[in-house]
């Protein structure tokens, strides 16, 4: 047994936790399995790593660039609060858990292999389950199996004297939200990405439907038939047409909007934080900061597309041999490739203004949990919504839902943060999902037991029964044959 868990240890370190490797290992199993030669299974293996390192640069580049920024807000204004980010729930997790449920933070990595080997069955029997996305987000899969190891402690106590009852209650729980999460964002994938072959595994994955069927029924129609007007659909008047640039518009957006928040922090303390060197311009430093954002987002979509030929198409091996019929899901980041680019930063502020709106009324209502925004939340979540709202319901429903949206994040995870004690630990993963659908698995669970327990893994299994049964003829169809797929609903 122990040299099983070694061997475990090692592969969830050094491959699972590590999305490029995880990403070169599904692409070799792949062209493997499709009879590729060696040198083309290399060659695939390797544009598959690098493609994602390269989105990983433009993705870790956002973030370390600007959470200094948001985090700052909270030193230099002495604001006692938490920080709703992914790697903030992460570390709060590793430092309360053993000192409120006397668990080891282990058991979480345990947690994660028995949910992906879940996650793995339920789309092996999809014929039965209708599930059909295999969750390969290994990095967010760590963030989730922590924080949902803290929240099922605190839903199930009753478990907590049965270590194993307790890891298979969580597993079948998270392994059965990683498969019908994903398998959620099948349909707005491959509609917006015509048909490219993946989905979305990531912390927003019920954000992503609720929002695109959103998008489409309450702002895709329009009553004199006339077509939506999507963000680049608009024709900005004389000197606003540099708008109609992605990379223009993001630079002056982000020069306006963090450019005011590093004046806000001042140069004092800028300096003091060894932000800015004392002889350095304070206009220059904010300008090239702010201009970081472009150079990221693009460095970001470089990397999507040179990593999603190589996995979609190795995947076919996969899904032909292994779990037919299924996709692999991936991270969020990979849709900023598709669709409407001046929705990224437009759903970003959207979100972010929602988020500042919360925060305020926090304050205003003295609420004893205060939030403090974290990047992560703010824009891959919001950014995330307003790709696909755009594309579904334009331009109004690209800047109101991700608005919602920010409201969400906010005022969701004060409440579950603060109900069950993780906000004394300055964290909580923060994102759509976590704010807004764990919050409500975790009331169920805690106040009906057992029955909760149960309740909260049928309506989850159920859930893609539901959509199985709204469209039998395309449900199957759109991840195996998207060409069929396609023609099918236009004929309808």
């Amino acid at each position: 047994m122990d040299i099983l868990m070694k061997i475990w240890s090692y592969f969830a370190v050094n491959v699972l936790q590590q999305p490029a490797f995880m990403i070169g290992l599904i692409v070799m199993i792949g062209y493997i399995l499709l009879r590729k030669s060696w040198y083309d299974v290399l060659a695939g293996v390797i544009k598959a790593i690098v493609g994602y390192l390269i989105l990983s640069v433009g993705s870790g580049g956002l973030v370390s660039n600007f959470r200094p920024v948001l985090v700052g807000l909270k030193e230099r204004f002495n604001i006692g609060a938490m920080v709703i980010d992914p790697y903030f729930g992460q570390n709060a997790v590793t430092a309360g858990v053993e000192e409120v449920f006397g668990k080891t933070f282990g058991n979480a990595m345990i947690l994660l292999l028995i949910a992906f080997i879940v996650n793995i069955l339920l789309v092996r029997f999809s014929k039965y389950t209708k599930l059909r996305a295999l969750f390969t987000t290994g990095h967010v899969q760590v963030q989730q199996a922590s924080t949902a190891y803290w929240l099922i402690l605190f839903a199930c106590p009753f478990l907590i004297d049965n270590n194993a009852s307790l890891l298979v209650v969580m597993a079948l729980i998270l392994g059965a939200y990683w498969a019908v999460g994903s398998n959620l964002t099948i349909k707005p994938c491959q509609e917006l990405t015509d048909g490219a072959g993946f989905c979305l595994a990531h912390q927003q994955m019920f954000g992503i439907a609720l929002n695109t069927w959103l998008a489409e029924k309450v702002f895709g129609k329009k009553k004199d038939g006339k077509d939506i007007k999507k963000i680049d659909d608009l024709e900005l008047p004389g000197f606003m047409s540099i708008f109609n640039e992605n990379m223009v518009c993001t630079s002056i957006l982000m020069v306006i909007f963090f450019g005011t928040i590093l004046c806000i922090l001042g140069r004092d303390y800028l300096v003091a934080q060894g932000f800015l060197k004392e002889n350095a311009s304070m206009f220059f430093y904010v300008i090239q900061t702010c201009l970081y954002f472009s150079v990221y987002l693009a460095i970001l979509q470089l990397g999507v597309r040179t990593f999603v030929t190589e996995l979609t198409a190795s995947f076919q091996g996969i899904a032909d041999k292994l779990l037919p019929g299924s996709l692999p899901g991936v991270d969020c980041a990979v849709i900023y490739g598709f669709g409407s680019m001046n929705a990224v930063p437009l759903g970003f502020l959207a979100g972010f203004a929602g988020q500042i709106i919360a925060i305020g009324a926090l304050i205003a209502l003295k609420s004893p949990v205060l939030v403090i925004c974290g990047f992560v939340p703010v824009f891959f979540d919001n950014a995330t919504i307003a790709v696909f709202a755009n594309e579904k319901g334009g331009i109004k429903a690209a800047l109101i839902l991700p608005f919602i949206s920010g409201l969400c994040q906010v005022f969701g995870s004060a409440i579950i943060a603060g109900w069950v004690g993780m906000a004394a630990y300055g964290g909580y993963l923060g994102m759509w999902d976590w704010a807004v659908v764990w919050p409500v698995m975790t009331a169920v669970m805690k106040c009906l037991s057992y029955a909760g327990v149960a309740i909260v893994v049928i309506v989850l299994l159920a859930i893609p029964q539901i959509q199985y049964r709204k469209d039998k003829k395309g449900y199957f169809l759109i991840t195996e044959d998207y060409e069929a797929y396609r023609a099918l609903k236009e004929n309808k």
